[in-house]
């Protein structure tokens, strides 16, 4: 792991310890599976979602809100989730991703309760998952989908992740950074492959991340490209390769109206 993300995963077990004094994981569940029975907080399917889009011939867009992050600060100064939320689905995106890690992004886990709230689409927890506490709090939030990362998990850890999230309803988006990590997320059960173009070491970006990696993907899966979208002509190249699911938070919540920049950044 670079040197960040085991920050980040100290910083969770710490958190997860302290938050589980507050609400057991007992609750946590019964939480979660009361969400379940809830008409108003029922999952929506996140995979779905993307697929129908792509299907009509669109991009699958997971549009992501963050006020922050560790490499580059403040990236929205006027944050306001309900409204970021509501023009996003306005100008198509298929989801959402919401950012609820406190510490190095500034998020918070009510982010995610107001923004699915405020739409219809379905929401991804985007935050650094590594004990099944977590996934019971999503599904509590109210979150359709989680996120695991092959960088800080190993495959005994994300089957076992996975399996909780799937009993609960919940799509799990599996994101991987290169070769080695791709091999072990292709031995879980979810379709949704995230590549991050972003080096964790380093922190440049490069789409050749995705683009490299591209042949060892099947089709039957789903392929995400994250990180480093930033132009019309990125988007061409990754969907002149057949690859039509996109994450993208940075360039979105620098424009003065994400939405618009979602529909101007999609528009051919």
């Amino acid at each position: 792991m670079s040197d960040i993300l085991d920050k980040i995963v100290a910083t969770k077990k710490l958190e997860i310890i302290a938050d589980s004094k507050k609400i057991s994981l007992a609750n946590q569940r019964r939480l979660a599976e009361g969400n379940n029975q809830d008409s108003a907080l029922q999952v929506r399917g996140f995979i779905n979602a993307i697929e129908q889009k792509i299907a009509l011939g669109n991009a699958g867009v997971i549009a992501e809100i963050k006020k922050a992050s560790p490499s580059k600060g403040i990236l929205r100064e006027t944050f306001f989730p309900a409204e970021i939320a509501q023009t996003y689905e306005k100008y198509g995106a298929a989801c959402l991703s919401i950012l609820t890690d406190r510490e190095y992004f500034q998020g918070a886990n009510t982010y995610l309760q107001t923004a699915r709230a405020a739409c219809d689409i379905p929401v991804l927890r985007k935050d650094f998952t590594i004990d099944p506490y977590q996934v019971y709090e999503a599904r509590a939030l109210g979150a359709d989908a989680i996120l695991l990362i092959a960088a800080c998990l190993d495959l005994h850890q994300m089957r076992d992740l996975e399996a909780c999230a799937l009993d609960l309803g919940l799509d799990v988006l599996v994101e991987v950074h290169n070769a080695p990590e791709l091999e072990k997320a292709l031995e879980l059960k979810t379709v949704l492959i995230g590549i991050n173009n972003r080096n964790l070491k380093t922190f440049e970006v490069t789409l050749q991340t995705t683009l490299s990696l591209l042949s060892m993907v099947p089709k039957d899966k789903v392929l995400v490209t994250e990180s480093g979208i930033m132009t019309q002509t990125d988007v061409q190249l990754m969907r002149s390769h057949a690859v039509n699911a996109f994450l993208i938070g940075e360039t979105f919540m620098r424009a003065p109206d994400p939405g618009i920049a979602l529909k101007a950044l999609f528009s051919s």
